[in-house]
């Protein structure tokens, strides 16, 4: 059910030609731990004058407002696009155009996402350094065992120097430091 809506929203999202990213807990249930979602969360760089294709792309099978995206857009924010009849949605982040998004996004990696369906991922540093920013704007284990299950499945493949460098300037490097050491990861 969720590997269909997945599936169904990239492959709408890709139809449209728009840059992105995915960046929530579908790309850190790729590259570490794999944990029940039902969301999806991905960075989108979305001009003003793509809002109504955009809106068109998901109209006929989910619910998506019109409002809701010119908002985001306008307020470098999010939008949501949701399937209703399974409770399911997609958090589709606007690009702030800050440095480190676009960082992400020059880095993002095409990958095998779900079988048959290839799709544009955030790197496992850009990923974990999300899930810390994340973590630092609203403290979760949710968030810090996504981390740390990055560095548990991905360990000797980081770009530490990437990684410690984005951790300092996002005030993230105790966390950082904490996770690379192995602090974090927790059983469900």
């Amino acid at each position: 059910m969720q590997q269909e809506f997945v599936k169904d929203v990239v492959s709408r999202l890709q139809g449209t030609g728009l840059t992105y990213a995915i960046s929530g807990s579908i790309a850190s249930n790729f590259w570490g731990v794999p944990r029940l979602t039902h969301d999806v969360g991905i960075l989108v760089v979305l001009p003003a004058t793509e809002v109504t294709r955009v809106v068109e792309a998901f109209a006929d099978s989910y619910y998506v407002s019109e409002d809701a995206v010119r908002q985001a857009v306008h307020s470098r924010s999010m939008f949501n696009v949701l399937d209703t009849g399974r409770g399911l949605k997609a958090d589709f982040w606007i690009s702030p155009d800050d440095p480190f998004s676009q960082s992400m996004l020059a880095r993002r990696q095409k990958v095998e996402l779900l079988s048959g369906l290839e799709a544009y991922v955030g790197s496992p540093e850009d990923v974990l350094l999300h899930k810390l920013v994340w973590h630092k704007m609203t403290p979760s284990e949710r968030q810090l065992n996504d981390a740390a299950g990055i560095v548990a499945i991905r360990s000797g493949q980081l770009d530490l120097a990437y990684l410690r460098s984005w951790a300092a300037k996002q005030s993230t490097l105790d966390v950082l430091e904490a996770v690379l050491q192995g602090h974090g990861l927790k059983q469900s």
